[in-house]
């Protein structure tokens, strides 16, 4: 940053103050980047990485040719001999495994001796990104979404609330099971309400007692309990106009969600060992992998203060529910390993996308996310082969009928014989034989049951 701050310093001697103001607020949504003279990265702001996928800190120093991938242009040798480029419509290779067309700007700087000393560019969506082998117009056409990517019906219209009550200061709620982006859907939700420009900060709250909850969420004055030597200013305080979000949310313990509760409703609070309230403006965004009702009726949670988190549910469906969108978080993560390390993969072995398929994803995301990582770690060929996955994708899966069937009894018979014992039950049937539902379907239809 300090060797683009001479640059910066001369667009705004250029310009003036105010034409920089303005033109700096009409950009804040555009994908920013900013180059040296050898076209490496210098600025990548947060619409850069909402356009393209990556994060400042996997691009700052990298030449730019190694991450935007522009098909059609050279940006850094045209802006060097012309000064600048004027909305050119260009298409870029995505990282998430397809292309994106994009209206491209470009100014250069240059030299006390007149010489190219880097530019800015500008990047502005042109259409909505066409993923490979994907019909734009397809009504399961996928979508990229502040991170997440899906062709999944149910998660789209999650998309779609998260846009529509992000105009609001309602409670959201989020429900889904570990690993399916519960915190990417906070963070999206904060991205795009009229908080952005505020603090986004988030706190698991399983993963401390009572006590340094309280403290780290509410703060504590000096002298509040052993070890108080000064005043701290908790999470509420910390995250002022901003968004919140409370991971984890039904392990909040029962002393503590009382003064959540008073939080939600009078937008005040107590610091530990104080005696005077402190307002606050703060949206609360809650998740939870487990059922907040079914929490009530056992008496762990109160039920005022569920009615007060979940004004806006967004149910997130599991891994194994959006069979359709393995093969594009796959592409996904092998593109992100793909730009660091000794090893690219080109191609995956079809015996090892049957078996990523048909596996159950119990960890969801995150823990396809691993095996990706686990794969790039182990293997070293341009293919991703079945023994590059971890143990238990490798393992024969257990028939636990099989020592009740008859021998020389088919796998058809078998199949048929597990759908009566299970009274037409898939998921049962298929748990019997020791298959997942993808393959127990698959082998019905291959004999016609």
């Amino acid at each position: 940053m300090s060797q683009f701050s001479p640059f910066l310093n001369r667009w705004l001697s250029a310009v003036g103050p105010d034409r920089a103001l303005s033109t700096l607020a009409e950009l804040m949504e555009s994908a920013i980047v900013a180059l040296d003279a050898e076209g490496q990265i210098l600025l990548w702001n947060r619409g850069a990485e909402r356009l393209l996928g990556f994060s400042s800190e996997q691009v700052l120093g990298k030449l730019c040719s190694s991450v935007i991938r522009c098909r059609k242009c050279d940006v850094r040798d045209s802006v060097a001999r012309e000064g600048k480029i004027d909305d050119v419509s260009v298409e870029l290779d995505h990282v998430k495994g397809g292309t994106v067309r994009v209206r491209r700007s470009a100014r250069a700087f240059f030299d006390a001796q007149g010489r190219f000393a880097g530019a800015i560019e500008i990047l502005r969506p042109e259409t909505e990104p066409a993923l490979k082998g994907i019909d734009i117009q397809a009504p399961n056409k996928a979508e990229v979404f502040h991170g997440l990517i899906t062709r999944d019906s149910a998660l789209k219209q999650a998309f779609q609330i998260i846009r529509n009550v992000a105009e609001t200061d309602a409670t959201v709620l989020i429900r889904g099971e570990s690993g399916t982006g519960k915190e990417l859907v906070a963070q999206a939700l904060h991205e795009e309400s009229h908080r952005r420009s505020r603090p986004f900060l988030a706190i698991n709250c399983a993963a401390l007692s009572a006590s340094l909850l309280e403290s780290e969420l509410f703060g504590h004055v000096r002298g509040a309990f052993t070890g108080a030597i000064k005043d701290h200013q908790g999470l509420f305080k910390r995250v002022e106009g901003g968004t919140l979000f409370l991971d984890e949310i039904a392990e909040l313990p029962l002393e503590l969600q009382a003064k959540l509760l008073r939080v939600l409703q009078e937008r005040t609070f107590i610091p530990v060992g104080g005696d005077h309230p402190i307002t606050v403006d703060v949206r609360i965004v809650a998740a939870t992998h487990r059922s907040l009702r079914e929490e009530v009726k056992a008496g762990r949670f109160r039920e005022d203060l569920m009615y007060r988190l979940r004004v806006v549910p967004i149910f997130l469906p599991p891994l194994r529910a959006r069979r359709q969108d393995i093969g594009l978080l796959l592409q996904h993560f092998i593109d992100r390993h793909n730009l660091h390390g000794p090893r690219r993969i080109q191609s995956i072995e079809p015996e090892a996308m049957r078996v990523l398929l048909d596996h159950h994803w119990p960890g969801n995301v995150r823990e396809l996310q691993n095996v990706v990582e686990y794969a790039f770690a182990v293997g070293r060929s341009e293919i991703l082969r079945l023994e590059d996955l971890p143990p238990e994708f490798r393992e024969e899966p257990i028939l636990p009928m099989a020592a009740a069937l008859p021998a020389a009894e088919s796998e058809s018979d078998q199949i048929r014989r597990a759908l009566a014992s299970a009274h037409g039950h898939i998921d049962r049937a298929a748990q019997m034989l020791g298959m997942s539902r993808a393959t127990f379907w698959r082998k019905r239809k291959k004999y016609g049951l």
